[in-house]
């Protein structure tokens, strides 16, 4: 009595781990396609490159400090003639025979080289903008970038998500097939065997062996081609992953509460609201709205303070004499530039012109391929319905004739065409399964309704 009890309280504790996993496995592999496929992370980086790019220009508002210097020596040149001798010894002898000394002795008369010798300046240059316009408009144009780089990845996600579940519906699709035509050959090398039996009591028809030789072939041939689609789909939906090519693919899917899922949908009109297509371009109109601001600021003087500490003198000197500060604005004021400040404004404008023609362009784009996926997602849930129905009169049809084959009362050539109906209408049944969950996952593409994580 305790065993019973013991496995139904271990397959009680197991089994919402079983249906968490059953659940999650298409999600857990789109996780793994966001943190692993090679295009997003080439979007992450330009992502990355614009934060960086946003960082350097609010870095424009703190003071930029830099060592400066130049060394220079020169030999001939002008010279400037300063006659101090002539000038002062005619005084200093006067002041020499008043005061019966020599104290005051007498100057020769100096020329001094217009270019130094050994001449080096040194300094550490404080720079600090205190009035500039660009910078402002640079920074807010910074940060909209970013914004915007991060719909474009978003935008990716998207694809990236509809990516994976339509490539993991096509290795499920493949992966059924497989096993369809795998039971379709046992069915015809059953049949084959039947008929060779008959024929070897003398019941049978060559003929009728013939054909199941052939039926056995064409089956073993779509059993080789289900097999390479599979194949493909494998290496696809790795690919999306950034796995190897040979991984295995978790194929526990409930593919009905997924339909049931992609049927509710049909009840939703489509919106496109949520589009990041349309969040990006909103934001490249607010970035040329910005810069028409930034250009119609031409004429806006743009000011900034420096302070100098550094050292000048010849021979390489450094003392009280040659060090020196200095403090000091520099002003600058466009006057005259043939217009092209005016033209870029111009220029700017029709950007902005052009950016919102665009926009309203894309929207209506938008607009059209959302209500196209719904009537996408219509038509392939009435085909899986229609399907479903064609199954069900197949393998009636089959069973029936089948059983009158075994009475004598149908032929060969009939239950051939029969089961090659029964095949088909399964195929139709998985076929169209997946356009359902793949036209869904159009449609959520379209409507921008999966969530995207952070």
């Amino acid at each position: 009595m305790k065993t019973p009890f013991i496995l139904v309280c271990s397959l009680l504790l197991f089994f919402p781990f079983w249906v968490k996993g059953q659940t999650n496995t298409l999600d857990d592999y789109i996780e793994e396609g966001r943190q692993n496929n090679l295009v997003l992370k080439q979007k992450n980086i330009s992502l990355d490159k614009a934060m960086l790019a946003l960082q350097v220009a609010k870095s424009m508002y703190q003071p930029s400090v830099a060592f400066q210097g130049s060394y220079s020596t020169a030999s001939g040149g002008r010279n400037i003639l300063l006659p101090l001798g002539d000038l002062m010894n005619p005084v200093y002898t006067t002041l020499n025979q008043l005061t019966n000394s020599q104290n005051f002795p007498q100057l020769a008369n100096q020329s001094i080289n217009f270019l130094p010798k050994n001449y080096y300046d040194a300094r550490i240059r404080t720079t600090v903008p205190l009035i500039n316009t660009d910078i402002g408009y640079n920074k807010r144009i910074s940060e909209q970038q970013v914004t915007l780089q991060e719909f474009e990845v978003q935008t990716y996600e998207r694809e990236l998500v509809k990516n994976i579940k339509s490539a993991y519906f096509s290795f499920l699709n493949a992966l059924q097939a497989v096993k369809i035509y795998q039971s379709a050959f046992k069915l015809a090398e059953a049949s084959k065997q039947v008929n060779q039996h008959l024929l070897e009591n003398g019941k049978g028809l060559p003929a009728y062996v013939l054909r199941a030789n052939s039926e056995i072939e064409q089956v073993r041939a779509q059993v080789t081609e289900a097999e390479q689609q599979q194949i493909n789909a494998r290496l696809y939906f790795n690919a999306l992953l950034n796995r190897n090519g040979e991984a295995s693919i978790d194929t526990v899917y409930n593919a009905d509460a997924a339909l049931e899922k992609a049927s509710g949908l049909l009840q939703l009109a489509p919106d496109i609201k949520s589009r990041e297509e349309l969040k990006s371009l909103q934001q490249v109109i607010a970035i040329n709205e910005n810069i028409v601001k930034m250009n119609r600021k031409f004429a806006v003087p743009k000011i900034s303070g420096f302070v100098d500490l550094g050292s000048q003198a010849e021979q390489m000197r450094f003392n009280n004499q040659s060090r020196y500060l200095m403090l000091g604005l520099q002003f600058d004021l466009p006057l005259y530039s043939g217009n092209r400040n005016r033209m870029q404004v111009k220029q700017s404008q029709l950007e902005l012109a052009d950016a919102s023609l665009n926009q309203a362009h894309v929207r209506q784009q938008l607009e059209v391929s959302a209500q196209v996926s719904r009537n996408n997602l219509v038509v392939a849930y009435q085909n899986y319905q229609s399907s479903l129905k064609q199954l069900e009169a197949a393998a009636s049809y089959q069973r029936l004739i089948d059983k009158g084959y075994k009475a004598g009362s149908n032929t060969y050539i009939e239950t051939i065409d029969a089961r090659n109906q029964l095949t088909a209408a399964k195929l139709a049944v998985l076929v169209n399964k997946y356009k359902v969950l793949m036209a869904a996952a159009e449609m959520e593409r379209e409507t921008a309704t999966y969530p995207l994580k952070n």
